[in-house]
């Protein structure tokens, strides 16, 4: 019974991590970057939520359509990362963009932190449900909206990439830029496509993340990114599946550990699982392997 709660707790992390890793994974098969600011997006999103809450509890508003506004925000917020931070650097080698990345997530993180003044603040559940029980077991609601929400969001992500003309150029330039931008794909169109998608998924993610814990603060988007990171790298850095089936992974062994071994040794476990698969297996579980051509 206990087993079965950490399983839906796992997968109800797991969601969250597999919509951050899927933003980290699309970004490195198309621009070749890793996006360490896309931690900083979910804090962002999630100081959106604090702020906006209120105002749609006080204006009557269907709290649900948060969403929206948290959406476009971080969307905004990707496509202006993009273009201020990464285009200018685009021909650049890609230990300058991973510096430029690590310093833009610290300069995001302090602006927050003076703003704030380093403190976590408290926010209201979104999804004030009652839990339902299935036999004699049970199970949060949001644990459900949040594993519902995220499948629904992987699988629009799946239409519009496989089904889509969007979808098709991105998949052409993650294959071969030099080839797709000879077919006539604009090559800085569709990498800003692809952070705007990224920082709508860390939007959703944002707010389940809150909804989930009811706190948001300057730094929590660090571990979060750093563990969405470990997702992509076991599931397959570059691949989509991957990421989801990295980040259900992850969830289940962050929360089986908080429970079955130690709280404390639980970020260890899952830092170690990245350290194995980059040993062993660096490609991933669903990433395929890359023939160098010298």
């Amino acid at each position: 019974m206990q087993l079965f709660e950490q399983l839906i707790n796992g997968l109800q992390l797991g969601s969250i991590y597999a919509l951050i890793a899927i933003g980290y994974t699309m970004v490195y098969g198309i621009a070749k970057l890793i996006n360490f600011v896309h931690g900083d997006f979910i804090m962002f999103g999630g100081y959106l939520t604090f702020w906006l809450l209120p105002v749609f509890i006080r204006f009557n508003i269907p709290v649900v359509l948060i969403f929206i506004p948290v959406i476009l925000g971080c969307a905004l917020l990707g496509f202006i990362v993009e273009k201020v931070a990464y285009k200018p650097l685009r021909e650049s080698s890609r230990i300058t963009l991973l510096i430029t990345a690590i310093a833009l997530s610290l300069f995001i993180e302090n602006v927050f932190m003076v703003i704030f003044e380093g403190r976590s603040s408290t926010v209201q559940p979104i999804f004030n449900l009652k839990p339902v029980a299935i036999g004699s077991i049970m199970v949060s609601m949001n644990s459900i909206i949040t594993i519902a929400i995220s499948l629904l969001s992987m699988l629009i992500l799946h239409l519009v990439v496989n089904k889509t003309r969007v979808g098709k150029a991105m998949r052409a330039v993650s294959q071969n830029k030099d080839a797709a931008k000879l077919m006539g794909i604009n090559i800085n169109k569709i990498i800003s496509i692809t952070f705007i998608i990224g920082g709508a998924l860390a939007g959703i993610a944002s707010v389940m993340y809150v909804n989930t814990y009811q706190f948001v603060k300057f730094d929590m988007g660090s571990m979060l990114g750093l563990k969405a990171f470990v997702a992509a790298v076991l599931g397959g850095i570059g691949s989509i599946p991957g990421a989801m089936l990295g980040g259900f992974l992850i969830g289940l062994v962050e929360v089986l550990s908080v429970s079955y071994i130690s709280s404390q040794l639980a970020n260890a476990i899952v830092f170690t699982i990245l350290i194995i698969i980059l040993i062993f297996k660096p490609n991933g579980i669903l990433g395929k392997r890359q023939n160098i051509k010298v």
